[in-house]
């Protein structure tokens, strides 16, 4: 029997991973606080709820795709939460990217209701979750992923099974991690590279086929050189998420000298342009100090 998915949660990215399984031909039903965030995906198929009580009535298993863990226990246990709705033996997938001891400790609150957790976080940019290509890492028991991977599939391109529940929360910060560092850097390099008297398309398709390419540069760099920054990932979820690295870092004895930093240049970058600019600003610090942009023709604002 084909399963029924709710799915709360249609920012940026979770009204693609949604529109994916809309257009995979699974039954959804789906719930925002902005209404009008479903409105393109009720015209393709789904169908809205009053709220995640509502949504998890219907649903055999709710994702739900969210800014915070705080915001997530709200959606779990609150008044009219999914855990009011789920019936006995129900999956909770979490797409947000949370702590690992979050991850376990909102797993037991589900468990001790009755209802079953899989993590499902994503990793690639909101641009690949657009065309179904974004990559899942599965956290949680392997009948449940089982069950559940036709759903994966459809919102996925390369779908990985981390290890139990808490495992993908940790490889997932780690691979943002990597992201805002390399972030930083592709900024000095460009930046080093306009200084040096080197073309700016030039430097971003020499550094594209050279041993220091990385998939942000490919990706960022572009949305940077174009100015509009735009990759739909904020500065607060940035430094969020560098949160829990070095948390991670302490937890594990692990010293982390390029998070640390790369954490510091994020908080300065927040001051300065706002927790809602788009986490790409960062580079704008170092454009600012030397007084000198990184604009070139010929690249996109958004990906």
């Amino acid at each position: 029997m084909a399963l029924t998915y709710g799915f709360i949660g249609l920012g940026h990215l979770g009204r693609h991973l949604a529109g994916s399984l809309v257009r995979a031909g699974f039954t959804v039903v789906v719930n925002d606080l902005d209404p009008d965030n479903a409105k393109e995906l009720v015209a393709a198929g789904a169908r809205f709820a009053a709220d995640p009580q509502a949504v998890a009535e219907i649903a055999d298993a709710v994702i739900t795709c969210l800014p915070s863990p705080k915001v997530s226990e709200r959606v779990l246990t609150g008044e009219r939460g999914i855990l009011k709705g789920l019936k006995s033996g129900a999956t909770w997938i979490e797409m947000s990217t949370l702590d690992e001891q979050e991850v376990l400790r909102l797993g037991k609150i589900a468990a001790d209701a009755g209802v079953r957790m899989l993590e499902a976080p994503v990793t690639g940019g909101v641009h690949l979750a657009a065309s179904g290509e974004i990559t899942v890492i599965i956290g949680g028991d392997e009948d449940l992923y089982d069950q559940h991977l036709p759903a994966f599939q459809a919102m996925g391109k390369r779908i990985f099974r981390a290890g139990p529940l808490g495992k993908a929360a940790v490889i997932k910060v780690i691979t943002n991690m990597l992201a805002f560092i390399h972030l930083i850097a592709t900024g000095e390099a460009l930046m080093l590279a306009k200084k040096g008297g080197i073309d700016l398309t030039d430097a971003f398709n020499i550094i594209k086929a050279s041993s220091g390419n990385s998939f942000v540069h490919e990706t960022e760099g572009q949305v940077i050189l174009n100015g509009s920054y735009n990759i739909n990932f904020t500065m607060d979820l940035a430094v969020k998420d560098l949160g829990f690295a070095l948390g991670f870092g302490r937890e594990f004895g692990v010293p982390l000298d390029l998070a640390s930093h790369a954490m510091q240049t994020f908080i300065r970058a927040r001051s300065a342009y706002g927790g809602d600019a788009w986490s790409s600003q960062v580079v704008k610090l170092l454009e600012d100090a030397v007084g000198s942009d990184l604009r070139a023709s010929g690249f996109p604002a958004e990906l």
